[in-house]
């Protein structure tokens, strides 16, 4: 291979620092080059190490983040170096590879590489790997670096390992690469007018109608093709709607985004046919056009500064898509587009104002997406230990991954299993594929769909409807066809790396891969499903499926009561009880019921959250029936009686003694409480339930001893009746009838403190409170009698009282 040389061609900017980048992979084997986009370090940088000679031990493997990418990448290079794809140049990605025995530089997709070096850690016949747009951060692109570098470190000293990017802080990258050398390119940059809006879009507004007036204005203030930027491909369909008829003559719309095929995406990049300037080309595209796609023609990027992005929540262990602002970095590098090959102008959908606000970097994916392929992977190496990733994956979500692997059966006390093997060497998700391996080729068509984005969008949530279609492609809309042609394809390539044939139900299948996903619906006209992990979801009313009370869910979005129901199929109970390893379980069941307001107890069949099954647990023992009562009294509170009350206000004022406030008494109610229980069942029963002997039970004999000593429950009156002390308020108190104080000359008094005495009348009334009985027989007593003499005439009243016999009796009748 020799390569192309055009006279009348600038240098690319990159040429500059290709002798360093060069001798650094020669010397110290590490090299990291930050290079702005368009610096040319894609096309110009495998060039530059095959011509070096790099490419005599062994090809130049380079990662690229997409398909499209690769594919064009791989095209360039060829021409650049006089060969074909195939030959001296080729490429490789899931299901399609172009390579030769003459190949000596080949681009890959990044998750090839991890396949590479897991099947030949020592990536035999590779002599250096080169991670084109490491800005990016996928989380193939961090596992494969960490994995290149453990290989190089203890098996291949030889390996050549640079690391490309173009908005990402290079400082951190050549630390975790050991002290990698940083070459820097400086870039062509052709300036780029910056316009914003005059005003935030309202919360919640849609972008299509705001976008498609901006558009407008770009084409009339500017000249050449435009790239715009959305955040997915239903945005791209409504603003392609929106300016259909409003473009002038001679501009049309090109879409492109990654689900479409591949011959429409080459036409998205291809120039304007015929060249000719009265056509204006306006390629409404996703994040795919981003970075490493050059598309000729471009002089203005109009960007609505949204991204979509996977997130996934560990505590469901779902994955949802987000629709979120697009970072700083990000930023530039989409207004790096309009200045490629001179000036250019950016029209952004967000205030300068708002650009500030922004964040500086997108998240890496491993902070965010689902680690369930990444824990299988590391399983399969080996263990993470001493694997260096920029970003350590989240705690959380490796936790998620690994506990799903051991349900899946891919992993066994943390170490992965031959099932694991298995799974780790399809190119699906771990879910996907531990159907294939169980449930067989059947299954192939449920995994393929499951594994690209939905071609039947509008369709409900029905899967059956989807694999109709694929098995009869002519009765599906034109619209959804090509997809279609390309998951049929992805069908024949899958049903041969399945495991034995078996014969499982689709939706058997479909359980397989997601065992938390299978949905009970709920009572009532909503159609609301509980799913087997505890998570809640919904479908709309008039979904063909709404009316089922099965299913087994593949895909939702949304979360919390919002969650909806993408993609299910229907399944009965008899089909679960024959799911490989989701067998169901009789638990027995007491509790409390909060909406009967009393102790329940069932036998259930359960298939994890879901009851399938549920009757009267008739024979219950008591000691788990005591247990929900004591649940009921933690849901109504503790019911305390006027004589516990007196009870618990004495401990109050014993702090050696142990705690009993209510908090104390709530969490080790098991202790003291629940023996007590017997036959409590009802809301009723509790509420008279008097817990005083338990409460002494907790005190203990010694405590209670030591209380009595120091709080006294009782005053013994003159008649010898124990008056119960309420210690609550400020002074301990007593309330008894004025009479039976008669002859008391003394004011009672409890562990040393004067008693607070209300005196009643004869009917219960308080008549006076008093701490000085003596002082009250002298004073306030002879008003007292003159009025209650009248009251209450039978009833004894002396002149005297300190020297009448106590009583409660009425006076005797003569």
């Amino acid at each position: 291979m020799r390569r192309a040389v055009d006279p009348n061609s600038a240098p690319l900017p990159i040429e500059a620092v290709l002798p360093e980048v060069v001798a650094a992979l020669k010397t110290d084997g590490l090299v990291v080059l930050q290079a702005p986009p368009g610096a040319g370090k894609t096309t110009m940088v495998p060039v530059a190490l095959f011509e070096a000679g790099l490419a005599e031990a062994g090809r130049i493997l380079m990662l690229e983040p997409r398909r499209l990418a690769a594919r064009g990448a791989a095209e360039r290079l060829a021409s650049n170096l006089c060969t074909a794809v195939g030959k001296g140049v080729g490429y490789r990605m899931r299901g399609e590879a172009k390579v030769s025995r003459e190949t000596r530089i080949e681009v890959v997709t990044e998750g090839i590489l991890t396949r590479m070096i897991q099947s030949d850690p020592e990536l035999t016949g590779i002599s250096t790997v080169i991670f084109d747009e490491f800005h990016e951060r996928s989380l193939q692109a961090d596992l494969g670096l960490a994995l290149a570098l453990e290989a190089r470190e203890a098996l291949r000293p030889d390996l050549k390992i640079a690391v490309m990017s173009a908005t990402l802080d290079a400082a951190p990258v050549a630390k975790l690469m050991g002290g990698a050398r940083v070459v820097t390119s400086e870039g062509r940059s052709f300036p780029v007018e910056e316009y914003w809006a005059e005003a935030p879009l309202p919360a919640g507004a849609r972008l299509e109608g705001p976008l498609a007036d901006l558009v407008m204005q770009a084409l009339a203030e500017t000249e050449g093709d435009m790239l715009v930027f959305l955040p997915g491909e239903g945005e791209i369909r409504r603003t392609a709607a929106a300016l259909s008829p409003r473009l002038p003559d001679g501009a049309y719309v090109a879409p492109l985004y990654g689900a479409m095929p591949f011959a429409e995406q080459r036409k998205a990049i291809a120039p304007v046919p015929g060249g000719t300037s009265q056509q204006r080309k306006i390629v409404l595209a996703t994040s795919i056009a981003e970075t490493s796609l050059t598309i000729p023609g471009i002089r203005t990027v109009v960007d609505a500064g949204r991204a979509r992005r996977a997130r996934f929540d560990p505590g469901t262990g779902m994955s949802r898509l987000v629709t979120e602002p697009v970072s700083r970095a990000e930023a530039t590098q989409r207004a790096g587009r309009a200045g490629r090959v001179e000036a250019g102008r950016v029209y952004r959908l967000w205030t300068k104002g708002g650009h500030g606000a922004l964040p500086a970097f997108p998240p890496a994916e491993i902070e965010a997406a689902d680690l369930t392929g990444l824990v299988l992977e590391l399983a399969l190496w080996g263990g993470g230990d001493g694997l260096r990733f920029l970003t350590p994956p989240p705690e959380g979500a490796m936790a998620s991954a690994e506990r799903l692997l051991e349900d899946l059966g891919a992993l066994h006390a943390g170490r992965i299993t031959g099932h694991g093997k298995a799974l780790a060497a399809l190119p699906v998700h771990p879910r996907l594929g531990h159907m294939l391996a169980i449930a067989g080729p059947s299954a192939a068509p449920l995994a393929a769909l499951l594994g690209e984005r939905d071609p039947l969008r509008n369709a409900g949530a029905d899967l059956s409807k989807r694999l109709k279609a694929l098995a009869n492609p002519g009765t599906a809309p034109d619209a959804a066809r090509a997809a279609l042609k390309r998951v049929g394809q992805e069908t024949k390539r899958l049903a041969r790396l399945a495991g034995p044939a078996s014969d499982l139900t689709e939706a058997q299948a479909l359980a397989l891969a997601y065992p938390d996903r299978i949905g009970l619906r709920r009572p009532g006209d909503s159609p609301r499903f509980l799913l087997s992990g505890g998570r809640g979801a919904q479908m709309g009313a008039e979904d063909d499926l709404a009316g089922q009370r099965l299913i087994v869910v593949a895909d939702i979005e949304g979360e919390g009561r919002d969650a909806r129901i993408r993609l299910a199929l229907p399944v009965s109970e008899s089909e679960l009880r024959a799911v490989p390893g989701a067998s169901t379980e009789w638990h027995d069941v007491a509790e409390w019921s909060k909406r009967e307001r009393r102790v329940v107890a069932r036998r259930q069949e359960r298939l994890g959250a879901l009851v399938l099954d549920d009757r009267h647990w008739k024979d219950a023992p008591d000691e788990a029936l005591a247990a929900a009562a004591l649940d009921g009294i933690r849901d109504l509170g503790l019911p305390v009686s006027a004589k516990a009350r007196r009870l618990l206000a004495r401990v109050a004022l014993m702090p050696d003694l142990p705690d009993c406030s209510e908090e104390a008494l709530l969490a080790e109610a098991e202790d003291w409480l629940l023996p007590w229980l017997g036959k409590i069942r009802t809301a009723s029963e509790i509420s008279a339930l008097d817990i005083t002997e338990a409460l002494k039970a907790r005190i203990g004999w010694e405590g209670m001893q030591a209380l009595d000593r120091a709080a006294p429950p009782s005053f013994t009156t003159p008649l010898g009746r124990a008056i119960p002390i309420d210690y609550s308020g400020e002074a301990p108190e007593i309330s008894l009838r004025l009479q039976e104080m008669f002859g008391q000359t003394t004011h009672p008094t409890v562990a040393g403190q004067p008693l607070r005495v209300t005196l009643l009348s004869p009917a219960g009334r308080p008549v006076q409170t008093t701490m000085d009985i003596p002082g009250f027989w002298a004073s306030s007593y002879a008003d007292v009698r003159k009025d209650m003499r009248g009251r209450y005439p039978k009833h004894p009243w002396p002149e005297d009282p300190t020297v009448a016999d106590p009583t409660l009796r009425a006076k005797p009748r003569k």
